[in-house]
């Protein structure tokens, strides 16, 4: 069986502390890899060969630092099927999604090459005699993220690309689940020419977590996950110190109304809630009609196409529209939420639960779902399933629709789907969410935008990616400068105003 490693300064270097954890093949069922779970001196370690390294690449030019940010773009490229080939195999995600994981992580990487026109600076002469005031953004220096299963590429990169970019070093604790794709990520930013200690891979549980956020080094934290632990790392961290940003669970609604092309809505909802067999935060796992007109027509189009999606294995084929899930415990899970929906009153409309596919009878695969009549109390609709489960909560009029998004706990996504262009104004003005779509159901800006939720789905004040990761991985200095013109004798005790 396969032992990973860490990757600490530019080497893959063996676990220490006796500890590991397996490594799934999700449609097989088997143990295929195991990865090291590190303890406080192992990280400890490699926080200390960050801090050498990081005043550094801190001196060296922005322009050059996005060099190497240009050439791992390259590179990220080649080995797109490589990289999409082993995130499948430990995820078992498709072939497409997992290289879509990739792209997605690359767009930020190409966004993150303007860093030296982010980086700059302002300026005002003559703030008063003799006097100019300017400003300048500079590294925190060691910098760590927290990252989670469902995206091993996408995420690890929307953090540490950024964070580099800005003359930060790194320290990336990625999810033990399917850790090989951020180790293969630090092997290709070395290729394109990183220093070694800039960005370190570091496998595990939550004593690598605790770590981390206990270091006195460490200067941020990025997580994204659920949100109990997204509330216990942002607590934690902030207490400590540190400047973090959190991201924590979604349960995004999408609002069908009366005069929306339904065939479109259908098709949107099938691909929002069932690719990547729903384990995805911005994953529509609600779908609202307005009208019991709406619903019904809604359900009669959802139906057929459910029944015809094809579930399995990522070597199946292009064809294959999702995977398992990534454990055993999480098909557990999922199928416990599913039986409390039936035990509280859904009605389930297709049935998954019965689903096996030949020859992978021990894979994790859930079959799909759809409930109709959920109602706001239902375990189904409170918690986040985190599976391929669409419920339909029917809603009579627009602000009963409204309602139902603005009220729940989480604030990640949203979408309506309309041909009504003031509806549509109205819901973006009046969402009380992070990310909203019109006619778009899985509302995940592009890398020059930011990417945040609202509510229990986000905590601190700075998004993911875009303008706000060059504020979150850096500080601000101001400067005050004088240079008199001749020499004054005596000193001056009181404060005086600018003239």
């Amino acid at each position: 069986m396969q032992e990973l490693t860490h990757y600490i300064n530019g080497t893959h270097v063996k676990g220490q502390s006796g500890r590991f954890a397996d490594v799934y093949n999700p449609a097989t069922g088997e143990v295929q890899a195991k990865v090291p779970l590190a303890n406080a001196e192992e990280m400890a370690f490699a926080v200390d060969i960050a801090a050498d390294a990081q005043p550094g690449w801190a001196a060296t030019n922005p322009q050059r630092r996005a060099r190497v940010l240009m050439k791992f773009v390259d590179l990220l490229n080649r080995d797109m099927d490589k990289l999409a080939e082993a995130l499948s195999r430990e995820h078992g995600k498709t072939l497409p999604d997992a290289a879509g994981d990739v792209q997605r992580g690359l767009e930020v990487v190409e966004y993150c090459i303007g860093a030296p026109q982010m980086l700059k600076g302002e300026f005002t002469d003559s703030a008063g005699p003799g006097i100019d005031m300017y400003s300048m953004r500079q590294a925190l220096g060691v910098t760590a993220g927290i990252t989670p299963f469902n995206f091993p590429a996408m995420i690890p990169m929307w953090m540490f690309a950024p964070a580099i970019a800005c003359g930060n070093a790194f320290i990336l604790k990625p999810s033990e689940r399917d850790p090989s794709v951020p180790l293969m990520l630090a092997e290709l930013m070395e290729e394109a020419g990183l220093p070694k200690g800039i960005l370190q891979v570091v496998n595990g549980d939550k004593e690598a977590v605790d770590a981390i956020l206990h270091h006195p080094t460490i200067q941020s934290v990025g997580f994204v996950g659920s949100t109990p632990i997204a509330e216990y790392i942002y607590g934690t961290g902030c207490a400590n110190g540190k400047r973090v940003q959190c991201f924590g669970g979604a349960k995004n609604h999408m609002i069908v109304m009366p005069d929306a092309d339904l065939d479109q809505a259908a098709d949107a909802l099938i691909g929002a809630g069932y690719g990547a067999a729903g384990e995805r935060c911005m994953a529509i796992s609600v779908a609202v009609p307005v009208g019991d007109a709406t619903a019904d027509a809604l359900i009669e189009k959802l139906v057929p196409r459910i029944e015809k999606l094809k579930v399995g294995p990522y070597t199946a084929g292009d064809d294959v529209d999702y995977g398992p899930v990534v454990t055993a415990a999480a098909k557990e899970k999922i199928l416990g939420l599913v039986q409390a929906g039936v035990d509280q009153g859904a009605e389930l409309v297709v049935d998954g639960r019965d689903f096996s596919l030949q020859g992978y009878e021990d894979g994790f695969f859930v079959g799909p779902h759809l409930f109709d009549k959920v109602t706001p109390d239902m375990d189904i609709y409170t918690q986040e399933i985190f599976g391929p489960v669409l419920s339909t909560v029917r809603a009579q009029n627009y602000e009963e629709a409204l309602k139902l998004a603005m009220d729940h706990e989480y604030g990640n996504g949203t979408a309506i789907f309309t041909r009504d262009g003031d509806t549509a104004r109205d819901f973006a003005n009046r969402i009380n969410i992070g990310m909203v779509g019109i006619n778009v159901p899985i509302p995940v800006p592009l890398a020059y935008h930011t990417f945040g939720g609202w509510k229990k789905s986000a905590f601190g004040d700075l998004n993911q990616h875009g303008p706000d990761a060059f504020k979150f991985y850096t500080r601000t200095k101001t400067i005050t400068s004088r240079w008199p013109s001749g020499i004054r004798e005596g000193g001056e005790f009181n404060f005086k105003p600018m003239d």
